[in-house]
């Protein structure tokens, strides 16, 4: 069984490169950190999701949260496929940060209904869109990160964990809507 950084514990301060190479700290001394561990590069759900987070990051930024998202995947991949995103994504092939967090792998990321709904909505959402840069729309089943389950945290600038989600399909994670009324909760 992974251990999992739970509420309330308080995370030690580290340094994560983007993949744009700039350096991110984690915690954030001035805000609070949504931070996100993903799928892989082009996951369907994950590309879904993060373009809601996209499409309402003022809103965000506004209510004092800032977002990294967390890939199972390499930057090279990433860039291709998420490098225009407003913040930080961070690449973690070898998963050393899914590990740190107890992010866990499982087959019911992809058994669940609600996985296949959302699914759909993403693979339609990912061809109505230019392929990426290497000339290849999304990939579908990269190893083992295709059995990836989401998670969400809310990091406070202490380093006090003040949520977690463990996603139990592969399109289950906090909305915006939702991340916006915990960050709300907490005022």
């Amino acid at each position: 069984m992974t251990t999992r950084i739970q509420t309330g514990s308080v995370l030690a301060h580290r340094e994560l490169t983007a993949i744009d190479g700039t350096l991110v700290s984690l915690p954030d001394p001035q805000w609070i950190t949504h931070l996100q561990f993903r799928r892989f590069a082009g996951c369907p759900w994950c590309s879904l999701h993060l373009n809601s987070v996209a499409a309402r990051y003022e809103e965000i930024q506004a209510a004092g949260v800032r977002e990294i998202a967390v890939f199972n995947s390499s930057a090279a991949d990433l860039l291709a496929y998420e490098g225009g995103m407003p913040f930080p994504v961070v690449a973690d092939p070898s998963r050393r940060l899914y590990t740190d967090f107890g992010v866990d792998r499982s087959p019911r990321s992809l058994l669940s209904p609600h996985a296949w709904r959302s699914g759909v909505r993403g693979l339609r959402a990912q061809y109505a869109r230019p392929a990426g840069s290497n000339g290849r729309h999304r990939p579908l089943a990269p190893g083992m990160a295709a059995l990836g389950l989401p998670v969400d945290l809310l990091i406070a600038p202490d380093g006090r964990v003040l949520a977690r989600h463990d996603g139990t399909h592969a399109g289950d994670q906090w909305s915006v809507t939702e991340l916006l009324a915990r960050v709300g909760a907490l005022a």
